[in-house]
């Protein structure tokens, strides 16, 4: 096979194919022999679903975005890489001409093409072509599985960027999956004083308490009929007890649960930030007085913004944040499906599923 790739053909049908090797077709681009994907949530959204709030899937489309790879061709300008390079892959491109991107919002460029958003392929091929500014080399030291997890790290420093997040600040993240957890892994590593980690599942919070947070919280069910914004008001009360804070200077909305995002505007300090990274069911009930009573800041939060992919990779490198263990299940690229239904079946001790590039 030329360049096999696994190929969502259809909602809920994928299988890999052989398509041709990539050619350079811009002086700035490379080829890179894929290493190493994990697997996303919106992955796995695309395939059950075939679509992602405005992105429809509307033909066959390689999947896969968080990937690291080895540069074997070199456009003819492109300086700062060589073949035999390791590197993580920054895996939206944008147009670099738009509004957005001549202020340095690139990440709200809307001519952004992705990897594994329709219309475009995604990375999980043998090979992939990228801009060659938005791939990044990575210390000797740093192996290829590291490098792919460079990835969710760099969403997790985009979130803490969109926070403001400072030294000193007391940081509540809800959610204790992968983002969840490496937020408040890079919270601490800026120096975050207090972090709580929030989660249902008592598993999840021990990987949190593994990664350096303060203190994790299971908060309680509501009574059946109780109104959910009077018991997120209440528990949100317990919470500042129990940790002895007026309220938290940043709240990191990573899960994308109703009653958490409610939990999280209450739980917030008069006139603290709430960003939301958690993508969940698209419309919810939510406690809109109590922002203005309150005063917050409330942003969302889209995958990486400018200088996020070097900072995880120095995070990584120096080891500040240790992303192997995150890693709980490994794949041959032969087995793509069956990481998926893993990734799909949501088990509790699941954490990143990683798939091994074709040799």
């Amino acid at each position: 096979m030329e360049n096999p790739s696994f190929v969502l053909r259809a909602v809920k049908e994928v299988a890999i194919e052989d398509r041709p090797k990539p050619v350079l077709k811009d002086p700035y681009d490379v080829i890179v022999h894929v290493a190493q994907t994990g697997i996303c949530g919106s992955d796995v959204h695309y395939w059950q679903r075939g679509r992602i709030g405005d992105y429809k899937l509307t033909g066959p489309m390689v999947l896969g975005h968080e990937s690291s790879g080895i540069v074997v061709e070199t456009g003819s300008k492109v300086t700062h890489l060589n073949p035999g390079d390791k590197v993580a892959m920054e895996p939206g491109v944008p147009c670099r001409r738009c509004e957005h991107c001549r202020k340095g919002s690139y990440h709200l460029c809307g001519d952004m093409i992705f990897a594994a958003t329709p219309p475009w392929d995604g990375t999980l091929a043998k090979y992939y072509v990228n801009a060659s500014d938005f791939c990044y080399k990575v210390p000797d030291s740093m192996d290829l599985e590291e490098a792919a997890m460079v990835e969710p790290v760099s969403v997790a420093c985009a979130i803490a960027k969109t926070a403001d997040l400072r030294a000193h600040q007391t940081v509540l993240v809800l959610g204790c999956g992968p983002i969840g957890v490496l937020s408040q892994a890079v919270a601490k590593a800026y120096g975050a004083k207090i972090v709580v980690g929030v989660d249902v599942v008592q598993s999840r919070l021990d990987v949190a308490k593994s990664y350096g947070v303060d203190h994790t919280f299971i908060p309680p069910r509501a009574e059946p009929g109780a109104d959910p914004m009077e018991h997120a008001a209440t528990v949100a009360k317990v919470m500042h007890e129990k940790f002895g804070v007026d309220g938290f200077d940043v709240v990191l909305e990573c899960s994308g649960a109703e009653p958490c995002i409610q939990l999280g505007i209450y739980a917030a300090k008069m006139g603290g930030t709430f960003v939301q990274a958690g993508m969940g069911k698209e419309n919810v009930l939510f406690p809109i007085t109590a922002i203005c009573t309150r005063g917050l800041i409330v942003k969302g939060s889209i995958r990486y913004l400018p200088g996020c992919y070097p900072a995880a990779i120095d995070l990584i490198s120096s080891g500040q944040i240790d992303v192997k263990r995150l890693i709980t299940n490994r794949y041959k690229f032969e087995e793509a499906e069956q990481a998926f239904e893993l990734v799909k079946a949501g088990r509790q001790d699941v954490f990143k599923v990683m798939i091994a590039g074709v040799q």
